[in-house]
């Protein structure tokens, strides 16, 4: 097959091993055999004389070396062979294999040192090399790799010192290199590391104080440094990360007194085990949750009770205090007394203002099985756990006693006249039962509603990969190659055609965009935001919408329906293939849709696919450009149904041509009408 350009044959239960004339396909692009029980070596001759862009070998029984020439077509992108067998070392040529994004080969048995320039690789995004055994240094080339995000390198044999460079990294989120033999101090420059999320060093011999800068890692989750040789001090700045959650330095040389300021922390895990510390814990801590936190300090004055007495005071000098504390009983009570009214005081007025009322005062409407109470919520609405903020209320994320997370909406209150907040209330209960009876795996569940007089509250499920607009217009769009923006497209369409068809009566979202569309860990997409106040029956006569997404009609009629909601899924669309904002000065006086058009005319389709996505999918992004511009068409009539736009995406997937497209792939007369009148 000499004009073979891809072949996917993944998911399947093929054996024997790779052909030898598959390296001499000189136009093969991609290659996807993941997740067979395919055996051997691979040819040798590889993508030597190919345009090779993708190799997806993962999850199979492949063994053998890494082909020297695989990037020899120099167009390599992705480079995935995780779950094999693979031996031996990296071909230098990787090193100079510049075009690569994706490079994941861990879980294999390959060794020797990783090439110098492969750490500077410019476009990498993800580079997992755990569960191998590799050795050697991490090279201060790893400056070069300005776009790397994840840096997975546990469970080999590298060794030396974390060089400084690794500072200037600045998208750098996940930095995994435990179970290695790294030594000497951390860098300062770690906190450069404005995005970093997640720093895992544990079972290294690393030294010195522990994370000079850290403060500055306001991101920071996971912090796991256990089980090096680390002294000094612990830093009292560890107790401002704000969204730490999971604090292990346990098996170190650290001495001194645990700071107060961790008591700022939410911690899910804390492990300070195992160390030198002295001094008494403090308060917070005085719990059954954390009594396997602190074993293994001699010096560490620790009681489950409260405060500790130290065992070498000796029985004279506690005769001598004994008089003292005699005499100063009565004031100690009266003291007490008056502490404990003003502390009872100020909680009453604290939980007046954050809304946490007793269980009693409350209305809890449930929606689904949950397992638990209100009063677990309601002690975290505060500042500290804010994730988001919009036109309806602030949205905070709450981990429950469970460990579980849900995402909670405390609603704006509008209006100040009880007839109007009356009003409200009806239109609230009535809303939120219908909202409550939706069930669709493309649209947010909603767990349970809390109302009560001076406050509203949803409870809805937490999804952690935040939403589609973060993701591509904050630095991170190189995390979402093109299949995962086609199947996000997807998703939010069938939730968005569950709203519009299957619903009685339907529901009109009147607010679609990408930060209502929300990811979870697997980044599958789901409708989120359609709450209160947007279930309707006919059309609406009410603001509603963002800027750039609203359709144009909306101008003449001020009437929001269906149409409304497939113009703004369109501009979602060109946002998914542009990677563009829908209102950007670049577009001068347009907006997306405008610009899009006019960028047809003058340069053509190519020329407006994200440069985060390559060519390897053009005819593919093409055809979706082709079905948001059909969303997004100024004439209501002109745009299809939800139902057919899924139909659409589901056909550009690779099951038979959508309709209204002609055997070359363009869209009907009327999309090249639409083009020449809005230039015009």
């Amino acid at each position: 097959m000499p004009l073979l350009e891809n072949l996917h044959l993944y998911q399947n239960q093929l054996n024997g091993s790779i052909p030898s004339t598959s390296a001499t396909a000189p136009y093969l692009l991609e290659l996807r055999l993941f997740q067979n029980q395919l055996t051997g070596p691979l040819p040798a001759g590889l993508g030597a004389i190919s345009r090779l862009m993708v190799l997806d070998l993962s999850d199979n029984h492949l063994s053998g070396e890494i082909p020297r020439g695989i990037c020899g077509g120099n167009m390599l992108q992705e480079l995935l062979l995780i779950n094999n067998r693979f031996s031996g070392g990296l071909p230098l040529g990787l090193g100079e294999c510049r075009t690569l994004r994706r490079v994941r080969l861990s879980n294999n048995q390959l060794s020797g040192e990783v090439p110098a320039l492969m750490w500077a690789l410019p476009h990498v995004w993800i580079l997992e090399l755990h569960n191998n055994s590799f050795s050697g240094r991490i090279t201060p080339d790893i400056a070069g790799a300005a776009n790397l995000s994840k840096l997975i390198i546990h469970n080999n044999q590298f060794s030396g010192v974390i060089p400084a460079e690794i500072g200037s990294l600045l998208k750098l989120y996940d930095l995994s290199a435990s179970s290695n033999r790294l030594s000497g101090p951390l860098p300062v420059s770690l906190g450069n590391l404005s995005q970093l999320g997640q720093l895992d060093l544990h079972n290294n011999s690393l030294s010195g104080e522990l994370l000079p800068g850290i403060q500055y890692c306001k991101k920071l989750t996971l912090l796991n440094l256990a089980n090096n040789n680390f002294g000094g001090g612990i830093p009292p700045e560890i107790g401002n990360l704000p969204v730490l959650n999971y604090l292990d330095v346990s098996a170190n040389f650290l001495t001194g007194e645990i700071p107060l300021q961790l008591q700022n922390l939410k911690l899910n895990q804390l492990n300070l085990s195992d160390n030198r510390l002295s001094g008494s814990i403090p308060p917070i801590f005085f719990n059954e949750a954390y009594k396997s936190s602190f074993l293994n300090n001699p010096r560490l004055c620790w009681d489950l009770h409260g405060p500790c007495t130290r065992s070498t005071t000796s029985k004279k000098r506690r005769k001598l205090f004994w008089l003292l504390r005699a005499s100063c009983s009565f004031l100690a009570v009266v003291l007490i007394v008056g502490i404990a009214w003003i502390y009872c005081k100020y909680r009453k007025i604290r939980k007046v203002n954050q809304g946490q009322l007793k269980l009693n005062n409350w209305t809890v409407t449930s929606f689904h099985k949950v397992g638990f109470r209100s009063n677990e919520i309601m002690e975290f609405l505060d500042e500290d756990n804010v994730i988001g903020s919009g036109a309806s209320g602030k949205i905070y994320k709450v981990v429950l006693g469970n460990g579980e997370a849900v995402a909670v909406k405390k609603l704006w209150r509008n209006s100040t006249k009880a007839d109007d907040n009356h009003d409200q209330d009806d239109v609230f209960e009535a809303e939120v039962a219908t909202l409550g009876k939706i069930r669709h795996k493309n649209i947010v569940k909603l767990w349970c509603c809390c109302s009560h007089k001076d406050c509203k509250l949803l409870v809805y499920e937490y999804m952690p990969s935040g939403s589609l607009g973060d993701l591509l217009h904050s630095g991170k769009e190189g995390i979402l190659d093109w299949p995962t923006r086609y199947k996000i497209a997807l998703d939010a369409a069938e939730g968005l055609c569950y709203l519009h068809h299957d619903c009685a009566p339907p529901i009109v979202h009147r607010d679609v965009k990408s930060n209502n569309i929300l990811l979870d860990a697997d980044f599958r997409a789901k409708v989120a935001d359609f709450g209160v106040a947007k279930v309707v029956e006919g059309s609406m006569s009410v603001i509603a919408g963002s800027c750039g997404y609203i359709a144009p009609e909306y101008a003449y009629t001020l009437r929001v329906n269906e149409k409304s909601d497939i113009y703004s899924f369109g501009v979602v669309i060109l946002e998914l293939v542009t990677g563009k904002l829908p209102v950007d000065a670049e577009f001068g006086e347009k907006d997306l849709v405008k610009w899009v058009l006019g960028t047809i005319q003058q340069r053509g389709e190519e020329s407006l696919i994200d440069p985060n996505l390559g060519l390897c999918h053009k005819e593919e992004v093409i055809r979706v450009l082709h079905i948001g511009l059909l969303c997004s068409s100024s004439l209501p009539i002109n745009r299809p149904s939800m139902r057919k736009v899924v139909k659409m995406l589901l056909e550009v997937g690779g099951r038979g041509n959508p309709l209204g497209w002609s055997k070359k792939g363009k869209l009907s007369p009327y999309y090249h009408e639409e083009v020449k009148s809005t230039t015009s």
